[in-house]
């Protein structure tokens, strides 16, 4: 098989509305950390001068927002209530794994010219993909917005899709939408004016309140879709880190194809 990596990295010397703050302790560094917490937690007393090299292991202490890098969003995200099930929307750790493993579909958004990709524009991807998205595919939106990562650009312009969109895929069965941008809505700014100038709250994050009704994950944050040369005929991996309690988990989004 041949493995193509599709995420993100968290790059903490990379822009962010949230900075990601890093922190590498070095293997001596880590020495001395492990001797403290013996010495506190176990009463166990050594000397780090004792270790090979004076070494022992390095550690990175990191903080970060779960939505930083290629992420999966989970249905707690949307919000508190659900209109579904038992009005709980899971979260991440609660998952089914089988969502996260699957065929993928890649649509090519770089020609949309708006902000905003509705139906329209979906079928003309569809259209040019060959194909229709069918249950248990994992769609993957092409938008061009990540040859903008790590600026502000990349969090101001990109494309996303519209309510009657996101309807469109969920019901041809898809339960997993993927895109190279900072978010499957529109650029907040872009939202925020089409709001203000209609008063229509269906504008307001279309995307992400439509999960509210709908159980379905968003992968934000992809990368290098411009490495896949075929639309199809390649499964993807994207299984979401376990934090429980959480509404999205870090993902290492992968494209796999057979060879």
């Amino acid at each position: 098989m041949r493995l193509v990596d599709i995420s993100s990295a968290v790059d903490a010397k990379a822009w962010e509305p949230d900075p990601v703050e890093h922190e590498i302790l070095t293997p001596a560094q880590g020495a001395a950390h492990m001797a403290e917490e013996m010495r506190e937690h176990f009463g166990v007393h050594f000397d780090p001068a004792e270790l090979p090299d004076g070494e022992f292991l390095s550690l990175d202490r990191i903080k970060l927002t779960s939505h930083t890098g290629t992420h999966v969003d989970a249905p707690s995200h949307y919000g508190s209530r659900a209109s579904y099930g038992d009005g709980r929307p899971r979260d991440v750790h609660e998952l089914p794994l089988e969502w996260f493993y699957g065929p993928g579909l890649l649509l090519d958004l770089t020609g949309c010219e708006t902000s905003v990709a509705g139906v329209a524009e979906l079928d003309k991807a569809m259209e040019r993909a060959g194909r229709r998205p069918e249950p248990g595919d994992i769609v993957l939106l092409n938008t061009g917005a990540s040859a903008w990562a790590g600026t502000p650009r990349y969090f101001t312009e990109f494309t996303g899709l519209d309510g009657p969109a996101v309807h469109l895929l969920l019901d041809l069965g898809v339960r997993v939408i993927g895109t190279d941008a900072f978010s499957l809505d529109a650029p907040f700014g872009d939202v925020i004016a089409r709001y203000r100038e209609s008063g229509d709250r269906s504008v307001l994050w279309p995307a992400h309140v439509i999960g509210r009704s709908r159980e379905y994950c968003q992968i934000e944050r992809l990368a290098n879709l411009d490495a896949l040369e075929q639309p199809y005929g390649f499964q993807v991996s994207c299984f979401p880190i376990k934090i429980t309690g959480a509404g999205a988990g870090w993902a290492r989004a992968v494209a796999i194809f057979a060879e």
